[in-house]
């Protein structure tokens, strides 16, 4: 189970991987028939991308090469079941563990694109796991919960082979694996409010971070598929009392998620009687936080949030944390306000 294929073979899955997602979405939308204006933004894109196209390279450079990288350890038996792990140089002692969920529209998600982050915090004497899981149309969203629920669960009983603390893990996930995630965890606080067995458990996650986080829409599934709508439900109380503190991280120039999506799920989780607290980014764009902030390196007010929650409680990790050098800048300046001025997101 906790095999790591070759390089070559993780190459080859990825591009066999994105292939046919690109295929499938671009099936998808002609079907829609999608014109003109999604176009130009699709060449929005590209630009954008090209602009950071300086600090992508040094990432993935870090993701196929580094030793602290373990890439494709399987956790389950579906074809996207497999996750990636950034581990610490250093060994002294059982370390925290982020498990975290990419976003991409639940269409084009992939685990490496948590990789600037799995590096980040690894530096930090964290362990990151960044779970892949079936995006639509190869999975439902129902799909995609399981996944990722099924990816948890192996983090929580194999992690301590890694060097990981399976009591001090931490629960994440940006756009749409913000939603994901939050799926995940609201469902296995109610399966174990009804006494179901699990394998794993909400107690072992210490704190659950949403960014940029919003909701599946659809009238068939959005109830089951929305964490506001179902924790309002009756019954559901007792699963709100055993989640852990939820913090809700957005910009409030966010133009592909607003900031009221977060505000409306942290005041339906204490509404429940969860603790839930939104921490807003003004002026922050819906990738700011998790891209442009990152690839500029320096001081980065979010990271730093993270990292504190994170290590709370050890005095001797603060200490490193306050003596760390500043983070490494990946782009210019000037090409990262470029992509600013363009984005789409």
């Amino acid at each position: 189970m906790d095999r790591q294929t070759s390089l070559s073979e993780d190459i080859g899955h990825a591009a066999a991987e994105t292939y046919l997602v690109t295929r499938l979405a671009f099936t998808l939308l002609r079907y829609l028939g999608v014109g003109y204006r999604w176009y130009t933004r699709l060449i929005a894109l590209l630009c954008y991308a090209l602009l950071l196209m300086p600090g992508f390279v040094q990432v993935a450079y870090s993701y196929f090469f580094s030793r602290q990288v373990r890439r494709s350890v399987v956790y389950g038996d579906q074809p996207r079941n497999r996750l990636d792990l950034y581990l610490p140089t250093s060994n002294n002692g059982p370390k925290p563990v982020v498990v975290f969920v990419t976003g991409g529209a639940w269409i084009i998600g992939y685990k490496a694109w948590g990789s600037l982050l799995g590096l980040q915090l690894a530096e930090r004497d964290v362990i990151v796991a960044c779970v892949d899981y079936r995006n639509f149309p190869q999975g439902t969203i129902s799909d995609m919960v399981k996944d990722v629920s099924q990816g948890v669960s192996f983090v929580c009983n194999v992690i301590a082979r890694y060097g990981g603390d399976p009591n001090r893990i931490y629960l994440m996930g940006q756009s749409a694996g913000a939603h994901i995630s939050a799926c995940v965890l609201l469902e296995q606080a109610i399966k174990e409010s009804r006494g179901e067995s699990t394998t794993w458990s909400v107690s072992q996650i210490k704190a659950y971070f949403g960014l940029s986080g919003g909701i599946m829409e659809g009238k068939e599934s959005f109830e089951q598929f929305s964490p506001e709508v179902r924790i309002k439900g009756p019954g559901n109380r007792e699963a709100a009392s055993l989640l852990p503190p939820i913090k809700l991280f957005h910009g409030t120039s966010d133009l592909s998620i607003p900031s009221d999506a977060s505000i409306n799920l942290a005041e339906a989780l204490k509404g429940a009687g969860a603790e839930a607290e939104v921490i807003l980014y003004e002026g922050k764009s819906h990738t700011d936080l998790f891209l442009q902030d990152p690839l500029r390196g320096g001081k980065d007010d979010l990271f730093d949030h993270l990292v504190a929650v994170i290590h709370a409680g050890d005095e001797e990790a603060l200490a490193k944390d306050a003596l760390a050098p500043p983070r490494k800048r990946f782009v210019p300046e000037i090409l990262l306000r470029l992509a600013s001025l363009i984005s789409p997101f």
